[in-house]
């Protein structure tokens, strides 16, 4: 049974579920409206007889059908309109406006000793399972699971997988929150999914997306008027109504959806997306509740919850008790941005805020972000807290990412603007670094294939999404008279697909040899292993290079990155070459050692590691 309160009131269960003995049973929250019924359909997608639901009082009416069981599908007729999909249904088998479908967690696991993720060492993987493989499901991943693990993945973070309309989305439009995409597999593949990955020693993060609902297939006002709200606002609109009237079913909604992940898909955590977008000036947030809600649905198993945040705030990753939401992690963007500037040269749009210097990126790593209470010229405003006694573990950071991939016009990877050489030092920096490093799919060989951005809209509001996309990049320069791709376009879809054949062509398997061999040496070497603060430094060596520096029981690490020009720097005698981004064996061309007599030196953007003992 699904536990049912929260900080601000009693709400009881909603949707459709199995009772043993009983039958099928539904809840439906319609307040203002006085009938209600269930419209049973046939699997020919055919409406055939209603059942009346009784009114429960303050706006909640239920119903049973005794004798039924998992499979049952169904509409809801509201005073007589519709009927339209159960926005709580956990299947929606024929897309976001078919019929609703009953299903039970009846799932034979094989986990019982899996213990979740150590939030100390993960390596993230981002994952979206539509163009991830050729089939775009669950079960299609479920043979890249053991390679990931040798690889030195620890969790895979799925992209969002609530149903969205159409067959194809990043899934950022979703609808139904806890109805698994049909075509990625529904709840038994995701089911099979997680148990595998859990076989092979992976942990599974969902991304939910809490902040927004998509704007095709979303039914909830033919229900509630209470789902949004005016007094807020976001980048999508009306805000999601997490403190006004009526917000005790809304904030339940979020909450058991956070349970249903964690306890009926053994979900290791939740991504959150956007969390800033999250309004809430209630008393006990709803960030610090979904926290805790995930936390109890797993007892005696850990579970992480990760915000994507932009505002550089630790109060996300403190205790309550220390005035903060108690999450586990926070996206850090700041080391990317400093990244692609000092690299790819990116200089509009958010990139205006950052230099790429070799002082401001030492200063991003030492830190774990950039701005910490500086006024940011793109915002207008301060931006950022004091990241002091935060511990690094707790800042994600990455070089690419879906976002930063596929809100490019073209969905351009970041090795189609640097050149390899810079691709394996950034990456070098990034596996080498106390952060939590974030991969997306493909990168560990710098995949070629675009992630697009891609949609499967109605026709109608399709040609809308096509035109603002386009419009969207009229206003940068580099995109000038180039044509964005058509999110609409099956062509955009089939594109973004991952083409994990490239991994063994030369060019591409020896990016992936050094990312295996940095993870493993990520994941047992002990100066590495120590990621608190005060055990790591980060300085510039001139105005295109920096040294950063993981101290050990037995000595440290040296991590030297240059980024264009020549960089000669005198190390102690007894420092040892241990990894060279520019090695033949992982695509490099050069032949000449870059430790000679105790002087590195490096020709244009490249990275060594080397161990300094004594």
């Amino acid at each position: 049974m699904e536990r049912a309160e929260d900080t601000r009131g009693h709400v009881q269960r909603l949707g459709a579920w199995v009772e043993p003995g009983t039958g099928v049973r539904w809840r439906v929250w319609a307040p203002s409206h006085r009938k209600v019924e269930v419209v049973l359909f046939g699997r020919d997608g055919q409406p055939g007889s209603s059942l009346p639901m009784a009114d429960e009082g303050r706006g909640f009416f239920s119903a049973t059908l005794k004798g039924e069981g998992a499979g049952v599908r169904y509409k809801l007729r509201v005073d007589g309109e519709g009927p339209f999909p159960d926005p709580w249904s956990r299947s929606q088998p024929d897309g976001v406006h078919g019929p609703s479908e009953v299903v039970v967690p009846d799932f034979a696991w094989t986990d019982a000793g899996w213990k979740g993720p150590d939030p100390e060492a993960q390596v993230i993987y981002e994952v979206h399972v539509g163009t991830a493989t050729p089939e775009g499901t669950f079960e299609a991943l479920i043979p890249r699971l053991r390679s990931l693990k040798a690889l030195g993945i620890t969790t895979l973070e799925l992209m969002p997988l609530a149903s969205f309309p159409g067959s194809r989305n990043w899934g950022y439009d979703g609808v139904d929150l806890f109805a698994p995409q049909a075509e990625y597999g529904g709840p038994q593949g995701l089911r099979r999914l997680v148990d595998a990955a859990h076989a092979e020693g992976l942990a599974v993060l969902i991304d939910a997306v809490y902040n927004h609902y998509g704007p095709d297939g979303n039914y909830l006002r033919c229900y509630s008027p209470f789902y949004f709200t005016g007094r807020h606002h976001t980048p999508w609109g009306e805000a999601v109504n997490y403190d006004g009237e009526g917000s005790e079913v809304v904030r339940s909604l979020v909450l058991s959806n956070v349970e249903m992940w964690i306890r009926d898909y053994h979900a290791d955590g939740l991504r959150l997306d956007a969390a800033h977008a999250i309004i809430d000036d209630g008393k006990s947030h709803l960030l610090t509740e979904i926290a805790e809600r995930a936390r109890a649905s797993a007892p005696g198993r850990r579970v992480v919850i990760i915000a994507e945040d932009e505002r550089n705030d630790t109060r996300l990753v403190r205790p309550p008790a220390q005035d903060g939401y108690g999450l586990d992690g926070v996206w850090a963007d700041d080391f990317h941005h400093q990244m692609r500037r000092a690299f790819a040269g990116d200089s509009e749009g958010y990139y205006r805020d950052y230099t790429g210097g070799a002082e401001d990126l030492a200063r991003t790593l030492r830190q774990g972000w950039f701005y910490e209470g500086q006024v940011s010229q793109v915002h207008g405003r301060v931006r950022g807290t004091p990241v002091e006694g935060t511990e690094p573990w707790r800042l994600v950071h990455c070089i690419q990412n879906h976002d930063q991939v596929g809100n490019r016009a073209h969905g351009e990877r970041l090795g189609a603007d640097v050149s390899p050489a810079a691709f394996r030092a950034m990456s070098t920096l990034l596996l080498m670094s106390p952060y939590t490093p974030l991969l997306f799919m493909g990168q560990e060989w710098n995949a070629s294939t675009p992630f697009l951005y891609f949609t499967d809209h109605n026709a109608e509001l399709g040609k809308l999404v096509t035109e603002g996309r386009r419009k969207e990049f009229a206003g940068f320069a580099r995109f000038a008279g180039e044509e964005v791709p058509d999110p609409q376009a099956v062509e955009t879809f089939t594109r973004s697909r991952l083409d994990w054949s490239e991994a063994e062509r030369p060019e591409h398997a020896g990016v992936l040899a050094l990312y295996r061999e940095l993870l493993h040496l990520r994941a047992t070497d002990p100066a590495l292993k120590h990621n608190r603060r005060g055990q790591y430094d980060a300085r510039p060596l001139g105005a295109h290079a920096l040294v950063l520096e993981r101290r050990g029981p037995e000595g440290s690490l040296q991590v030297l990155v240059n980024v264009r020009g020549t960089l000669e720097h005198r190390l102690p005698a007894h420092a040892r070459l241990v990894v060279w981004s520019e090695a033949p064996r992982f695509g490099g061309s050069s032949r000449e050692e870059p430790l000679r007599s105790g002087v590195v030196r490096l020709e244009g953007p490249s990275a060594v590691v080397v161990r300094i003992t004594g």
